[in-house]
């Protein structure tokens, strides 16, 4: 199963800041087990929309250069409310450090602009064909697919810059 935490990007400066948006739905298989009679968002779903929309921010900071940009580490992570199908996760992250090949952020996340999440990260970011130049198609691939979801996730208006957005 894979997972999609950030729904929409509302705002983006490249290497300083991202806001995103991810609505809480009862259609999403993992609320059925998390839990039956109670359904919430994980706390942990709530840290990998913070790092989602991280990891956009990367990309859009670095051009797509990486296939992979995965979460590393997590420090001072708190959790202050639950989230149920219904709400909305509004996610803010800055970017603190911006390094080839990782990157360090601080994020928060508000429903009805109540903080019910907040944390420090990093993100790791490479691409498959460093480790083996047999994979640098499929690099391309993986970095393809993620433009085409970017543009579906982030609608500038027509005309504008990634900064002018």
């Amino acid at each position: 199963m894979k997972f999609c935490l950030v729904d929409r990007i509302t705002e983006i400066e490249a290497g300083k800041h991202i806001q995103a948006v991810k609505a809480v739905s009862l259609a999403e298989e993992y609320l059925a087990d998390h839990f039956p009679s109670f359904p919430i968002l994980p706390g942990v779903f709530m840290l990998e929309s913070l790092a989602e929309a991280a990891a956009w921010l990367v990309r859009a900071s670095e051009d797509f250069a990486h296939s992979m940009i995965l979460l590393a580490e997590a420090k001072n992570v708190t959790y202050k409310s639950f989230l149920k199908p219904g709400h909305i996760l509004e996610t803010q992250v800055t970017c603190r450090r911006l390094a080839p090949g990782e990157s360090d952020f601080a994020g928060v996340g508000y429903c009805n602009g109540i903080e019910v999440v907040k944390g420090r990260f990093s993100l790791r970011h490479y691409n498959l064909s460093e480790k083996n130049a047999e994979f640098a198609e499929l690099d391309s691939k993986i970095v393809e697919r993620a433009r085409e979801h970017f543009k579906i996730l982030y609608d500038a208006p027509i005309g504008a810059t990634l900064q002018q957005a």
